[in-house]
């Protein structure tokens, strides 16, 4: 009986000292879940690190990687996360990616972000009217892969995924959606970036078409916008600049594009430097100077206000527009109009150019 009632006072002794103890823990470990390794009033907070994982990666490395790289302060913390998120979310687990993580962050923020999968995200973007050699060139210049490989991920036409795309295309130009884009660094290849531009183009350009009553086909569509595309500046003048070639199209007057000369040439001309007499007459298929009606394909990717002007241009009075290289041009009604203003803006050039002479 004595060494009963000894047993029972024991263990009502031990239980309060017990209980701190847990609670001492539960504590400690919660402190640490939510503690960032730095000390928020630290003057060096430091500078966010990049840690990749990979696929496949289990937890309890995680943890290991996160606190070698000084991320975490301990793994017996981060593993008492794992296991009670592992608890409350049974169907969920750590996604592999590139992580941008800073030691400010404390470990429960750092779990969740990882858990979640918010990996770093790196973005590009592509300005409407660029060509293929363009985005390829921008492209290696970020260090994402070479232009070549971006060049000839471009001539693969994936019709199997994309069987909207036209059926005589040598390559993707003008598909190639202009946008930004955000991606995770790691899938970062031509053939997926290619994939996106396809997807996006799908999902913005091809709903306006497909809505639409129009009397071009798909690509000649698109051929159109991106001749718009290149000419316009002003955003005010791009409807009248697809009339005047629709109009030309359909009284079969060669459309006389500077920008489908240069496509073909592999040229870009200035103010300083304009197009050749010798360059105009150059044959190629893409000179629209010598060659009626559209290019074979387009020459650059038109963004959405092109595509619109292009998709039922407005009638017009006018045959001839020439650039006044500020941005706007001169609408005429006739040749003899065009070549009177052709004539007024080279005057225009030539005294500006021989007035910066004198001043120097």
């Amino acid at each position: 009986m004595a060494s009963r009632l000894s047993k029972i006072l024991f263990f009502v002794l031990l239980l309060p000292v017990a209980m701190g103890v847990a609670g001492w823990q539960g504590w400690a470990w919660w402190s640490w879940a939510t503690a960032p390794v730095l000390p928020m009033s630290s003057e060096a907070e430091g500078e966010p690190i990049q840690i990749q994982i990979p696929a496949g990666t289990p937890g309890q490395q995680i943890g290991n990687d996160l606190e070698v790289a000084g991320l975490i302060r301990s793994r017996l913390a981060w593993n008492l996360w794992s296991r009670w998120k592992a608890f409350r979310d049974p169907a969920g687990s750590y996604q592999a990616g590139t992580y941008e993580i800073a030691p400010t962050q404390p470990l429960a923020d750092i779990a969740e972000t990882i858990w979640r999968g918010d990996v770093l995200q790196t973005s590009f973007t592509i300005p409407e009217g660029w060509n293929r050699e363009q985005m390829a060139a921008a492209l290696e210049e970020r260090g994402f892969f070479s232009a070549d490989a971006f060049l000839v991920a471009t001539q693969t036409i994936p019709r199997d995924r994309y069987p909207w795309l036209p059926a005589d295309l040598p390559h993707l130009e003008g598909f190639l959606y202009p946008d930004t884009y955000q991606i995770p660094p790691e899938s970062l290849t031509p053939e997926q970036v290619v994939d996106l531009m396809l997807s996006r183009f799908e999902s913005v350009a091809l709903p306006v078409y497909q809505q639409a009553s129009s009397r071009f086909s798909l690509k000649d569509w698109v051929t159109l916008a991106s001749i718009v595309e290149k000419e316009s500046v002003v955003a005010e003048e791009r409807s009248q600049i697809a009339a005047v070639f629709n109009r030309r199209l359909e009284e079969s007057i060669p459309l006389g594009a500077d920008p489908t000369v240069e496509y073909g040439l592999g040229i870009r001309q200035t103010r300083e430097q304009p197009l050749t007499f010798a360059q105009v007459e150059t044959p190629s298929p893409y000179n629209t100077y010598l060659n009626p009606g559209l290019p074979p394909t387009p020459i650059a990717s038109p963004g959405l206000a092109s595509l619109e002007a292009s998709l039922d241009p407005p009638e017009t009075e006018y045959l001839y527009f020439v650039a006044r290289y500020d941005g706007t041009h001169v609408f005429s009604r006739t040749l003899a109009e065009h070549e009177a203003a052709q004539a007024q803006i080279r005057d225009a050039i030539d005294a500006e150019q021989q007035s910066n002479g004198q001043s120097e």
